[in-house]
């Protein structure tokens, strides 16, 4: 009998991302305690930038970025949030969106899977994804399940279940 497998990964859609910054930069402009205070939202590349002319703006505007980032089933782990940093009249905030599994990352997942998991579960570090596979299927649901109730890092998908 084969080996049932799963890849994990930590990918983002691009396309949600791109619909929550739009959102965003929708309801920042149309929200009142938001008139006059410069605030803005950009997306470039991995990086998204939010401005305005006070650090609690700007952290309003992250919280709003956020509410749409979740409400698309994004994962606020793929957000990777800097300090605010005063730039002449205007305070800015960078956030990078991070994708892949680290090796590090995947080396303390496998871990997790090798100690905690069913004794018969494989699994192999492939570039920035991990692959599980075993003889029985019953045992990747758990693993599935056991990586799902751990608070990680990284965001996790679980692709490719054959």
């Amino acid at each position: 009998m084969a080996d049932s497998s799963f890849d994990i990964v930590s990918k983002l859609d691009r396309q949600e991302v791109d619909n929550a910054v739009n959102q965003a930069v929708k309801e920042v402009g149309q929200r009142y305690d938001f008139r006059n205070t410069g605030a803005s939202i950009t997306l470039g590349g991995d990086e998204i930038v939010m401005t305005a002319n006070a650090e609690e703006r700007v952290l309003a505007v992250l919280d709003v970025l956020q509410s749409k980032l979740i409400r698309r089933g994004i994962s606020l782990k793929a957000l990777d949030v800097s300090e605010p940093k005063q730039s002449g009249k205007e305070v800015r905030l960078a956030a990078s969106l991070k994708e892949g599994i680290s090796t590090e990352d995947a080396k303390k997942i496998a871990k997790i899977i090798r100690d905690e998991g069913p004794k018969s579960i494989k699994a192999r570090i492939e570039g920035d994804e991990l692959r599980v596979s075993s003889k029985s299927r019953d045992d990747l649901q758990s693993v599935i399940s056991l990586l799902k109730g751990k608070d990680l890092e990284v965001a996790l998908q679980f692709v490719n279940y054959r």
